[in-house]
């Protein structure tokens, strides 16, 4: 029996084909198209929206496009390697209008002028969209800024850029200033929480028309959001799959076992906990085939990479407010990670903390199949304050007796905790704490040094190992504890912004600043607040190529 005769369906819920149909109204998929269509009513020349692959981009602006009122004209392109006459040409297809003879370029565009001043004079506008933007030429951006030098108001040309996150760090070129000061509205979509991803399979269940009690369980859901990162395509193919492992078996709840299984069909095989003999070379399972680890990180950066891949892409993250932390006790017990932010100690010379986690890093540990439950679960690593102590060094500091983020505070570094997933530990880029728990509950603080495409180098206290995310992801549940060091009282917000932005430094009344925070936080992905929280100067030191050290490859 098929999946949809099954579970009773009209179409299929996760299928990876954009479809405004089930676009699912998260606060930030509300927001991005909110944002198109204020660009477009206020007729920016440019707008811009990115978001990891499978984050709903295409979706969104498809969605977009049907909500558009009848006198715009839309020209999509969705080849960006086009040369300009390939795309000016594929604009004047998308338009119905018949090229002109044209000897070169400049009479091409010539041409398109002259038809958006006959649109404008009709009272019709004209949209470009153009996915897979990040692929697009210097050529072509720079002759897309031209034809919209050609039409100050924004009233007869608009531009939509759509593309992965690289198209943001390409606009910050300096000869792509003069575009990138030409975009009004900007927004990054990132990925699902937890709750979000719950609430998503849900949506797309409905829509499908699915009537009856969630065939996910509780389990399984935490599971596909740890496996997929909250990117919605990889929570399709992951759905997708367990829904059809349910329908072969006739199981009607899908839970851990089936989700498993689906993660396996879709990214091969879990590496599962194993011995230190287990872990030997006659014992060790054969390693997976080329193939099958280009098919897994082709699913998600890895369902490893979710499973620590959710850990592969977080969610936005709103910055938090340092709060104090009960002192952690040296005895081996176990012990979770601080709950929120802390202040703590201070750092040596900018550059020491950098080149020394620069020069651990060089050498790179062999890879291991797995994470030990012996080796690592041990009274040792269960001594949080211990494991602060190591990552302070890291920083260049030395708490001293006691509570280690209280024996610092007078220092300049602070201690911060959260939840995360693996693309804001790729954001922040900075070594920190995981706390990991087997299915004891036995808990272990290991240092995360290092982090590559599909492996993760952890550390405690002199053993050093090199990790698959998918092992990794078994025992780490997304609880990261990191140092930063907020800046002098000299180092002003304003200043700070000023060497990114590029606006007056002296701008610094309450609104303003709060409007340059916003804008630094949509561009990267965070909870946007106009508040400089501890993620935010994480990230502004990190703008600014600062001396913190960081994570090895």
């Amino acid at each position: 029996m098929n999946v949809e005769s099954f579970f009773g369906l009209a179409r299929e819920p996760f299928s990876i084909a954009p479809d405004p149909r089930f676009l699912f109204p998260s606060e930030q998929h509300r927001e991005a198209l909110e944002l198109l269509n204020y660009g477009l009513a206020r007729g920016a020349s440019f707008v811009l929206l990115t978001g990891e692959i499978g984050a709903g981009k295409t979706t969104v602006w498809r969605t977009f496009l049907e909500q558009l009122p009848s006198n715009v004209d839309v020209a999509s392109v969705v080849n960006p390697r086009l040369g300009v006459d390939a795309l000016i040409a594929r604009v004047f297809e998308d338009l119905r209008v018949e090229l002109p003879p044209a000897d070169g370029p400049v009479d091409m565009i010539d041409a398109l002028h002259g038809h958006l001043l006959l649109a404008h004079a009709q009272g019709r506008r004209t949209l470009i969209v153009i996915d897979e933007a990040q692929a697009l030429s210097h050529e072509v951006l720079e002759q897309l800024r031209l034809l919209t030098n050609l039409d100050s108001s924004g009233r007869k040309l608009q531009v939509l850029l759509i593309g992965q996150p690289e198209l943001r760090e390409m606009l910050t070129r300096p000869d792509l200033e003069p575009l990138a000061q030409r975009i009004v509205v900007r927004f990054h979509l990132g990925a699902l929480s937890e709750t979000q991803t719950a609430a998503y399979i849900e949506h797309r269940l409905a829509v499908a028309g699915y009537e009856g009690t969630m065939p996910f369980d509780g389990e399984s859901l935490g599971l596909v959001q740890r496996f997929s990162g909250g990117v919605p395509r990889r929570i399709n193919v992951l759905c997708d799959r367990a829904l059809a492992v349910a329908a072969q078996t006739g199981t009607r709840r899908i839970g851990r076992e089936i989700l498993e299984r689906a993660a396996h069909d879709v990214a091969g095989p879990p590496v599962l906990p194993a011995s230190r003999a287990a872990s030997s070379p006659a014992a060790a399972p054969a390693p997976a085939p080329a193939g099958g680890t280009a098919t897994m990180w082709a699913f998600g950066a890895g369902v490893a990479a979710a499973l620590a891949g959710g850990l592969l892409l977080a969610p936005a993250w709103r910055d938090t407010a340092p709060v104090a932390r009960p002192a952690v006790a040296a005895a081996p017990a176990p012990a979770s990670a601080p709950a929120a932010p802390v202040a703590v100690a201070a750092a040596s010379e900018a550059s020491a903390p950098e080149a020394a986690a620069s020069a651990e890093a060089a050498a790179e540990p062999p890879l291991a199949a797995a994470i030990s439950a012996e080796a690592w679960f041990t009274p040792l690593a269960a001594d949080e304050a211990l494991a602060w102590r190591a990552l302070a060094r890291l920083w260049g500091a030395a708490p001293a007796a006691g509570e280690p983020c209280a024996a610092l505070a007078a220092s300049g570094l602070s201690c911060w905790s959260g939840r995360v997933g693996l693309a804001t530990l790729r954001q922040l880029d900075r070594p920190g704490l995981l706390r990991l728990v087997d299915e004891r509950g036995r808990s272990a603080q290991v240092m995360l040094v290092g982090l590559g495409e599909d492996t993760a180098t952890l550390q405690l206290g002199e053993q050093r190992e090199r990790v698959p995310l998918l092992a990794l992801a078994r025992w780490w549940r997304g609880d990261f504890a990191t140092l930063w060091k907020p800046p002098a009282a000299t180092d002003t917000l304003a200043r700070r912004l000023h060497a990114l932005d590029g606006e007056a430094a002296e701008d610094s009344d309450a609104a303003s600043i709060a409007r340059r925070v916003s804008n630094f936080q949509r561009a990267r992905g965070l909870t946007v607040d106009g508040i400089a929280g501890p993620q935010t100067q994480m990230l502004l030191a990190r703008a600014e190529r600062g001396g913190e050290p960081r994570l090895g490859d």
